[in-house]
């Protein structure tokens, strides 16, 4: 079984930056001028749901398990991780270059609370899946207020 190094905390660093980086990311699909200093890509995602967990599965081609990073906070989950250039042949000219290569960072907000403690990550075949198992809802109280007079 493989593992991917997994951090958990109740706030992920770098929020401000990954907010204003998808804001840029917003933009920039409307005119070119808003472009990130540093070339990144995003890798696909599918996010499903089960009664029990949440499953995160993350298209990772050419990514070693070692250059993979998730980190979870009860709300949210950050996938990121490193994709090397591929080599290129000697006097090689290219007609096509549509792969994206280096760094990359995918944080995803999660439709309801999650266990950190209970989160599991396996790397098959080029794909990342994360487990996330749900908290179990509280049952709802209902609770009576005295009122007073003010």
């Amino acid at each position: 079984m493989d593992y991917i190094k997994i951090r958990f905390g109740d706030e992920l660093e770098q929020f401000d930056c990954d907010f204003e980086k998808t804001i840029q990311g917003m933009f920039r699909s409307m005119s070119p001028v808003f472009r990130l200093t540093q070339r990144s890509w995003r890798p696909q995602m599918d996010i499903y749901e089960t009664p029990h967990e949440i499953v995160v599965l993350a298209e990772a081609a050419g990514v070693a398990k070692d250059d993979l990073e998730v980190e979870i906070s009860s709300r949210a989950v950050k996938v990121s991780g490193d994709r090397p250039p591929a080599p290129k042949g000697e006097n090689a000219t290219y007609r096509l270059a549509e792969i994206q290569y280096g760094r990359f960072e995918r944080m995803l907000f999660l439709p309801v609370p999650i266990d950190p403690e209970k989160a599991s990550a396996t790397f098959n075949n080029g794909f990342l899946t994360v487990r996330l198992a749900k908290k179990p809802r509280d049952r709802e109280r209902v609770c009576k207020v005295p009122i007073s007079e003010g």
